[in-house]
């Protein structure tokens, strides 16, 4: 009885949350990005600020999410966020990942699908904050250095969509060839969930059985420099850290609840 009042409230509060989430999102396209457009002119300026915004805003959001019962988590090495220029690469079992890692991380930049630049709730967000959309087509690699060398930290999933819960898991090359291109070591960041909670494919009502807790792993940072020298081309040494890589983002860790 017990359990099944619980689940029914977490998927009260997990309505309520995604309502929220879009309140926010309208809010700040309609409100907040319009108000700083005017009282900010120059654009990299409003770039810096509304990323503050939305990296406080998401924070407010996990706090949510954890107060009403959602799903708790745990952070560990978080220390290792707290720098700039970071090419961050992170496994993708839920839909709340990105915000997990924009909360945790300030002048956070990532990788969107195009058609969340069309969004009406996420929109003017993703355009003030100067988000990369995955439609920049040849340019995209391009930017994303830009983005780094600029300071920002680029989140990145490279397996390119939520994982699957079955079959196999293949990490596209397009982070590597951004690591190695601009010659910068990658943050590896491991997500774990004790119990699958919005992954691909999954209706967001339902919830699991029990409410998920969510470990976050950073972990030390992989060095581009050995894979750049000892390969005899760029997409070789791409080949090379995406193998590597694939081992460091799905090695469960040894603190991840059970």
């Amino acid at each position: 009885m017990l359990e099944t009042l619980n689940r029914t409230w977490r998927i009260v509060a997990t309505a309520f949350c995604f309502s929220v989430f879009g309140v926010g999102g309208l809010l700040l396209r309609c409100l907040v990005c319009p108000l700083l457009t005017l009282v900010v002119r120059e654009p990299a300026r409003q770039q810096q600020l509304s990323q503050d915004i939305i990296h406080h805003c998401f924070r407010w959001f996990v706090a949510l999410m954890n107060g009403v019962g959602v799903m708790s988590y745990e952070v560990h090495g978080l220390e290792r966020l707290q720098r700039r220029g970071l090419l961050i690469l992170a496994n993708h079992p839920s839909l709340i990942d990105v915000v997990f890692l924009i909360s945790f991380v300030r002048h956070a930049d990532c990788i969107v699908k195009a058609a969340l630049a069309h969004n009406p709730f996420m929109r003017g967000p993703i355009r003030a904050a100067g988000f990369i959309t995955n439609g920049d087509g040849a340019g995209l690699l391009e930017d994303c250095v830009k983005s780094l060398r600029a300071g920002n930290n680029l989140i990145v999933f490279p397996e390119g969509t939520r994982t699957p819960l079955q079959g196999s898991i293949k990490l596209q090359r397009g982070a590597a060839h951004v690591a190695v291109r601009g010659r910068i070591d990658i943050t590896p960041v491991h997500i774990h969930s004790s119990l699958p909670m919005l992954t691909k494919g999954t209706p967001w009502w339902k919830v699991p059985v029990r409410k998920p807790h969510f470990t976050i792993e950073v972990r030390p940072d992989i060095e581009i420099d050995g894979f750049c020298a000892s390969a005899a081309s760029e997409a070789l040494a791409a080949r090379h850290v995406t193998e590597h890589l694939s081992e460091q983002l799905f090695k469960e860790p040894a603190c991840a609840s059970t």
